[in-house]
């Protein structure tokens, strides 16, 4: 049988890294909390310990010299969310309590960061109570040395009772020595050593209710000392899962009440004392820091500037605008014209190949009309893509990304949010779908909701595209600034629109904004190259699959009309007819080509089905559709009023599903859906017939 290992730890404190590390993959590492917001699984990979561990670094204690470990057995590690406590106030605490309890892994990974060791070593407290074999990974140690602090990792194991493993993640330093450590744990069951922690008042309620529900909780398949502990704190769950009689949930209050009385405290307050009581004098034994570290005092240094009252917002302002200039108007651009030079001479080159093999005319329509026009169109644009998630990623795990949604907390507030809703609706400018899942870091229900029916409103990648060939189609010479002015409209109504929720649907007041602001660090090139190959590869992904077959599903309506017959003017296609249906109810909005309407009907699948259907009606390439598109508007303004309408209609079928999905109700993702392309209607329609008659 395989061996299962729980991966689990504060956020932050380099889980994902490790994750990686042990299984050999390439999951998403941040520098800002809240990355991991599901449970990830890999196989530990292939390790072999004597070799290995000659290449190791010395840590310079006896305990992890070369020890008699047998060959390992096969393993599988799961990657749990980050999270602080077991107590169930988030959906990532229950995700990782819920796994530990019902899953019942062979073993528990515990990543420490030691540079904040007293308050990560609250969650490990609560970890030794499950009664599970376990290791410690120390982490950064590395930084640790760097600023000439130590920690006495023996004796730090030997008070907790369960065994210690320096290591680096970033640097791969002691990961294989903690492999050997944790299937030695888990295949000899090796149960942590020590379990209380407690003493006085916390110790004899937590020992008396633990001696009262000791049948319960073995029935329940839950540690007597690790249920009585929830069962202090008022934990509900627990409760539950026990089937305590009334009589013995009365036992238990008074014996809670007395314990209250005794220290003059709450019950998850004297919890948290006794536990923090503990580590202090843990820490203050077995850490010893040489002052404050290199990195925290660059990294306050800096927050003087990007967190100051009022330079924060013009100095992230400032930052967008320039990374979109370097997109949009240099870097990106300029790589998006060579390539799009590249796939024009390939369909040169297919064209002039299919004529001169004489292929059948339809099927050469298909490829080069279908195919090439559609998915060729959508790759032209990949450099962009990649650009911007270059710099964006520069940011993330610089940790600059953790302050912005430091700085937002106060604006959001007054929209009914705390800043954690932020780091969603930041993930949102890239894709709904992880956005919407990210919103699982959300303790409120209320908040997760509404923050889930605002990330439409920070306009994603998809749409980059979009924005591209009509920027240079209508505003070649001021392309940044009518980026920035589209996502700024995104947000601008995203306000408006959360201020209607606020008062209307989600009354109440968004829970507190606590959040941890890493360091400053230099971007790792790896983190950085992963992240940028990861989009690149979702939007060849996306070209080469959904866009690919409502492309040709699109060439195969414009090309037949309702007798399944060739058509010469694509006017008299059964697509012609579909747009033509609906054409009516988008003419108020300044855009009344046909051609337009049903390029928008393709962005429910994909929102870059847009300018792919625009390549396919209108018969250009990536080069000449900027080129070709005036003629089917009437106005620059009527143009624009089409991108306000992309900016903002619904988003795709995956994010849709997201929505059903962390929502569980159909109903709910079908409401989502309408309100978005109610609200862009709206929007658009303001923006065009305001804009006539201002012009």
């Amino acid at each position: 049988m395989s061996l299962v290992f729980a991966l689990a730890g504060n956020q932050n404190s380099g889980k994902t890294t490790l994750f990686n590390q042990l299984t050999g993959s390439n999951q998403h590492v941040g520098n800002f909390p809240g990355v991991t917001v599901d449970k990830k699984e890999g196989v530990i990979r292939d390790h072999h310990a004597g070799e290995h561990h000659r290449g190791l670094r010395s840590w310079g204690h006896p305990r992890h010299k070369r020890a008699d470990i047998p060959a390992p057995a096969p393993a599988l590690v799961v990657d749990l969310p980050g999270i602080y406590s077991l107590s169930p106030y988030t959906s990532e605490e229950i995700v990782t309590r819920d796994f530990i309890l019902n899953e019942k892994p062979d073993g528990i990974i515990n990543i420490v960061d030691a540079t904040n060791i007293e308050r990560n070593l609250y969650l490990t407290l609560q970890l030794i109570e499950l009664n599970i074999p376990m290791v410690v990974a120390l982490n950064m140690m590395d930084e640790m040395r760097a600023n000439g602090s130590t920690v006495d990792v023996n004796r730090l194991e030997e008070e907790l009772g369960v065994a210690v493993v320096p290591i680096s993640a970033a640097k791969n330093e002691g990961v294989d020595e903690l492999i050997e450590h944790a299937l030695r744990a888990a295949e000899h069951k090796d149960y942590p050593k020590r379990q209380d922690f407690c003493t006085g008042a916390v110790h004899r309620c937590i020992h008396g209710i633990a001696h009262m529900i000791e049948d319960h909780a073995q029935a329940a398949g839950v540690p007597p000392y690790f249920a009585a502990s929830k069962l202090v704190e008022g934990d509900a769950p627990m409760q539950r899962r026990l089937k305590l009689t009334d009589n013995e949930l009365d036992l238990i209050g008074h014996s809670v009440k007395e314990m209250e009385d005794e220290l003059g405290t709450d019950r998850e307050a004297a919890l948290a004392d006794m536990r923090y009581t503990f580590i202090e004098k843990l820490c203050a034994e077995t850490v010893v820091k040489n002052g404050e570290s290199r990195e925290h005092a660059r990294s306050v240094a800096i927050d003087k500037v990007l967190t100051d009252k009022y330079a924060a917002i013009p100095v992230f302002l400032g930052i967008m605008l320039l990374i979109f200039w370097l997109t949009f108007g240099l870097i990106g651009a300029y790589l998006s014209d060579l390539l799009s030079l590249g796939i024009d001479i390939v369909t040169g080159w297919v064209d002039a190949g299919l004529t001169a093999w004489g292929v059948n005319p339809v099927v050469h329509s298909l490829v080069i009309d279908g195919a090439f026009a559609g998915v060729g169109s959508m790759l032209g644009f990949l450099p962009t893509i990649v650009t911007l998630f270059f710099f964006l990623s520069l940011l993330e795990d610089s940790g600059y990304m953790a302050r912005v949604a430091f700085v937002m907390d106060k604006l959001l507030r007054k929209i009914g949010l705390s800043g954690r809703s932020f780091v969603p609706m930041l993930i949102g400018f890239g894709c709904s779908v992880p956005a919407i899942m990210a919103t699982r870091t959300l303790s409120s229900d209320r908040d997760r909701k509404m923050t889930m029916l605002l990330v439409p409103f920070c306009s994603c990648s998809a749409k980059l595209p979009i924005y591209a060939v009509f920027t240079a189609a209508f505003f070649p010479q001021h392309g940044a600034l009518v980026m920035m002015g589209l996502y700024v409209m995104g947000i601008a109504v995203g306000i408006v629109w959360a201020l209607l929720l606020k008062n209307t649907m989600y009354k109440g007041n968004p829970v507190p904004f606590v959040m941890e602001l890493p360091n400053y660090r230099i971007p790792s090139p790896k983190s950085v190259a992963l992240l940028v190959w990861d989009k690149a590869k979702d939007f060849i992904t996306r070209a080469f699959t959904i866009i690919f077959v409502v492309t040709i599903i699109v060439w195969f309506l414009q090309s037949f009309d309702t007798r399944l017959n060739v058509v010469t003017d694509s006017s008299a296609s059964l697509l012609a007819g579909l747009g033509r249906l609906l054409t009516p109810l988008f003419a108020p909005l300044g855009f009344t080509d046909w051609r337009m309407v049903t390029a928008l009907i393709a962005g429910f699948s994909a929102k870059e089905m847009v300018v792919s259907t625009l390549a396919v009606l209108t018969g250009a390439n990536t080069a000449t559709l900027p080129v070709t598109l005036p003629a089917l508007f009437s106005s620059t303004l009527a143009a624009f009023s089409f991108l306000t309408f992309t900016l903002l209609y619904t988003p795709c079928v995956a994010a849709i599903s997201a929505v059903k999905a962390e929502m569980r109700s159909g109903r709910a993702a079908v409401g989502v859906a309408l309100m978005q392309c109610a609200i862009a209607w709206v929007c658009a329609l303001a923006v065009y017939q305001v804009g006539s008659l201002i012009l």
